[in-house]
């Protein structure tokens, strides 16, 4: 598939699957004319590489672990690694729920102030 079939189906930009492989990212082949062209496994290696963005890892280290993630091929300093990225992941995760919580706490205190009159502590 063409870049811009792979952006629609993954609703990532063209500029972002350029940067992906500037990055070593993602790989495509250049036809004849310098179009690039994916294989049917970009759609999933893109969703992929935006969920490790999304979770806070850098290229660099997305670069270092997808061998590991698309071929199970390992070595303990990167099972170390992502046992790492995974900690650091659950300790965003606990964080983010005690602040939801602590705005659950301040939307209902808001939503009794605004449905009584009386102000908020």
């Amino acid at each position: 598939m063409r870049i811009g079939e792979l952006a629609t189906r993954t609703g990532v930009s063209v500029r972002a699957l350029r940067y992906y492989e500037e990055q070593h990212l993602l790989a495509s082949e250049r036809s004849t004319s310098g179009q690039r062209h994916y294989p049917d496994d970009a759609v999933d290696r893109v969703l992929l590489i935006q969920q490790l963005y999304a979770a806070g890892l850098p290229s660099r280290s997305i670069v270092e672990l997808l061998p590991c993630v698309v071929t199970g091929e390992v070595t303990p300093e990167l099972l170390e690694r992502l046992s790492a990225e995974r900690d650091r992941i659950s300790t965003q995760i606990g964080s983010l729920v005690n602040t939801r919580d602590r705005l659950d706490t301040v939307i209902a205190e808001a939503t009794a102030t605004f449905r009584t009159g009386t102000p908020c502590r």
